[in-house]
Parts: C-alpha cells; structure tokens; sequence
C-alpha cells in the first residue's frame, strides 16, 4: 500500500505540477480581484477533479473496448510520461504540462479561466489524464488499492488548491528560479518512474523470456 501511494503521490504530482500551474495563474489573473483569483481556483480544481475522477473509473472501460492490454499502457504511458520528464529537466513547453502559444492567446480572451485553461489542459492535462488511468488500470481487482490511489488524486488536488491560494506569495519566495529547480528536480524522478513503467511494460508483455 505504501510503494501505490508513493508512486501515485509522485506520478500525480509531477504530471498535474501545481508550482507550474500556480506560476501561470498568477500571470493569468494578474489584473483580478483576490475574491475571483479565488472562485476560479477553486472552481478550476473543482472541474480538474471530476475530469480525472471520469477517466479513473471509465479508463478500465476504455482499454477493453479498444482491446489494448495492461502492458501496452504501462510501456505507453511510461513513454508519454518520459516525454513529458524531459520538457521538466530542460524547462522546455510542448503543451504537455503547460498551454502552447495558441491556447494562453485564446485563454487571455476568457474573462474567466477557470475551465479553460486552467482545469483542462494546466491541471487535468493530459499526462495526469493518463497517469490515473494507468494507476487504476494497474490496481484492477484490488478495492484497497485503487481507493489509496483515489486518495493520492485528492491529495494532489487539495495541495494544486492550496497553492494557487497562495500563488502570489509563492511566486514572490521562490521565484523563477526556484520554480525551475522544483521543476528539473522533479522531472528527474518522473523519468525514472517513467523508465520503470516501460520495463514493467514489457516484462508483463512477454516479449522478453
């Protein structure tokens, strides 16, 4: 129970990014009131939750009406979630973790950001999309371990909330550059959690006796 949590904790953390995703929000809400800097914290934690609690308990479905295997998403997912590792260590965007160009340009439209971009793609992005659906995947069968990884989500979530609450402030402590070390720091691990999915992958494929 202990090894689920830690790698749920970890998988989620780096992949939903709260330091990342709090850095654009106080730039996205730089000219709002602290009372909406809230409501939409709020709310865009509130909807992110529900998109990863969807793909949580329909991702199963998902797999095996596509007929893809247990093994394929961990070698897939280990692969998407190395990519998304390297963006972390070289401080790069490919609109794995953060928006690209086109979607802060439309985002700066929006009166309010809290469904978009802020809940989908900065929160429930698509790397934390597929990192739930590979931790329930992989805790098929076993109630206790899929409800320590539900667990893990909320954990993530209620810490994504709280730092936006406090972005401001964090931001003014830490800086860019210490947002940037948290940053590469993590994603070194997140690459090697990613390489361990890969192995496990295809061990459990069969492909290698």
């Amino acid at each position: 129970m202990i090894d689920t949590a830690t790698v749920a904790l970890a998988a989620l953390f780096t992949t939903v990014g709260p330091l990342d995703v709090a850095a654009v929000f106080t730039a996205m809400t730089a000219s709002a009131t602290p009372k909406e800097r809230q409501v939409y914290a709020v709310r865009g934690v509130a909807i992110a939750t529900m998109i990863l609690l969807v793909f949580a308990f329909a991702g199963d479905f998902l797999l095996n009406s596509l007929g893809i295997s247990l093994a394929a998403l961990r070698t897939s997912g280990g692969i998407l979630l190395f990519l998304i590792a390297l963006d972390m260590v070289f401080a790069r965007s490919s609109g794995a973790l953060t928006t690209t160009s086109a979607e802060t340009d439309e985002a700066r439209l929006r009166h309010d950001i809290s469904i978009f971009p802020l809940a989908t793609p900065l929160i429930a992005g698509p790397g934390a999309m597929g990192v739930i659906i590979l931790l329930m995947a992989d805790s098929a069968g076993d109630f206790s371990r899929q409800l320590v990884v539900l667990s893990s989500l909320f954990i993530i979530m209620l810490l994504t909330l709280s730092i936006l609450l406090m972005a401001s402030q964090i931001h003014r402590f830490l800086g860019v550059t210490g947002i940037q070390v948290i940053t590469r720091i993590s994603g070194i691990l997140l690459s090697a959690l990613a390489v361990q999915f890969v192995f496990d992958g295809i061990e459990q494929s069969g492909l290698v006796g």
